[in-house]
């Protein structure tokens, strides 16, 4: 049974993860062909002013793989197997989730743990440190920025653990609903406190000594006089990015959690069987 739970969820991972790079291809990929384009201008123009300064020039490097190959196949590929991963650890926690469900039926303990995994795997993360496209964030920051954005996740899963834990202990007096909302508010006030106290993106680009340049996005490009030798990163394609970028992650959980809600039934048959099979 484990084995049949486990291999579903891989499966519907797998095509939640082709559903959302067939979203991406079509409304991300152009957004980062642009964004590509402008990372080059812009490097382009820095090289110009360097190069007047009279300062060395950098070597880029050739470019290993083509950017049809990386939009098409490398996306495709990755985002599948991305999904499939998703679609496991989805499996792995539900039938963990199986021995204290309760009376919670089978598919909607489905609904519950995709959607639970996708607030603290991406959705709240998201608020703190949304996804940027290429040539939106200093290479210098890379690893801070990828530490803080695990430890987002960390700390949401954490989180919510507390929360699902102290709306059980209040739902015998509180009752179910009361309960719900109570552990729900303290999730919220406990998570917005800690990205408060959380550094901003901008603090870290401040922090490693970008002069005027303290923010993530780049600003528009001035020469020693102070006139602009190029814009600043069109404001409309960051916001698109992030919003397709959302909506493809929820994409990929929608399926896993509607999938695995409509397989749950045949996969365990009624609420009793489930228990003894989690037992």
């Amino acid at each position: 049974m484990e084995k049949r739970i486990i291999g579903r969820g891989v499966l519907l991972g797998a095509l939640g993860g082709l559903l959302a790079f067939v979203f991406a291809r079509i409304l991300a990929e152009p957004i980062i062909n642009r964004a590509i384009d402008y990372e080059s201008g812009r490097d382009d123009a820095q090289m110009a002013l360097d190069k007047a300064a009279g300062k060395p020039m950098g070597d880029m490097g050739p470019e290993l793989f083509t950017r049809t190959q990386q939009e098409n196949i490398g996306l495709g590929f990755g985002v599948i197997v991305f999904g499939a991963a998703l679609g496991a650890l989805f499996a792995v926690v539900y039938f963990l989730a199986l021995r204290r469900a309760g009376k919670i039926a089978p598919r909607n303990l489905a609904l519950l743990v995709s959607g639970g995994m996708f607030l603290v795997l991406y959705a709240v993360p998201f608020l703190k440190y949304p996804a940027n496209p290429p040539s939106i964030g200093h290479p210098e920051t890379i690893k801070e920025r990828t530490a803080l954005f695990v430890g987002m996740i960390v700390i949401s899963a954490v989180v919510l653990l507390a929360a699902i834990w102290l709306g059980r202990k209040l739902a015998a007096r509180l009752g179910n609903w009361t309960a719900t909302i109570a552990a729900s508010a303290a999730f919220v006030v406990v998570m917005g406190a800690v990205m408060a106290l959380l550094p901003s993106l901008g603090k870290l680009s401040a922090n490693k000594e970008y002069g005027d340049f303290a923010t993530e996005t780049p600003q528009p490009l001035k020469d020693p006089s102070g006139t602009i030798v190029y814009p600043g990163f069109p404001a409309d394609d960051l916001y698109h990015f992030r919003l397709y970028s959302f909506a493809a992650q929820l994409i990929l959980w929608a399926v896993i959690g509607v999938g695995f809600a409509w397989l749950a039934p045949r996969l365990l048959g009624d609420r009793s069987t489930a228990t003894e099979l989690a037992a």
